[in-house]
């Protein structure tokens, strides 16, 4: 019964006592002027938290959605730092496959890199943009650095980066 005329109380149906008899409400001392519905809802807005909600009722806009380039462009010209690096990336893989590693992985790394690049430097990136601007920055980069440097380190034939403790940790982990 208490809960109830809590209740009660909270929504504006009234207060009662404890034994359930309805009571008046008390009006203000002091006369309150109305409020226009403009300022109203500009209260609200103000109010309003920008913490984002424990239960969500839609999936959030991927950061990626947005657009390189304005909307009246063909869809592959607003996606050009993508296309970019994929280009790059296949050019590699098409290096590997007619048999010049070094090169197609150093492509790749590259690739890579500029992605990294990319994704500081521009605003908007498209479908580039996975995750956090930092986090695909980081992800980007030490992914193309790593395999920039197994390029360059690379033993078949002679590496183009000799790094002298290379051979004994080869020679040890192989045994």
């Amino acid at each position: 019964m208490r809960a109830e005329s809590d209740a009660e109380n909270a929504t504006g149906g009234g207060a009662a006592r404890a034994n359930g008899t309805p009571v008046a409400p008390v009006a203000p001392a002091t006369p309150v002027a109305p409020v226009p519905a403009k300022a109203k809802a500009g209260a609200e807005a103000a109010v309003k938290s920008r913490r984002f909600p424990s239960i969500t009722r839609d999936t959030a806009r991927p950061e990626g959605s947005g657009r390189a380039v304005p909307g009246a462009v063909s869809t592959p010209a607003r996606q050009w730092p993508m296309l970019s690096v994929l280009t790059a990336t296949a050019i590699g893989l098409l290096a590997t496959a007619f048999g010049h590693p070094r090169v197609g992985c150093l492509a790749i790394g590259v690739a890579l890199i500029a992605a990294s690049v990319m994704r500081r430097v521009l605003p908007s990136v498209g479908m580039l943009a996975v995750r956090s601007r930092f986090t695909d920055m980081i992800t980007y980069g030490l992914l193309g650095v790593a395999i920039t440097l197994l390029a360059l380190v690379m033993a078949a034939p002679k590496p183009w980066l000799p790094i002298p403790f290379m051979e004994d940790a080869v020679r040890f982990t192989v045994r």
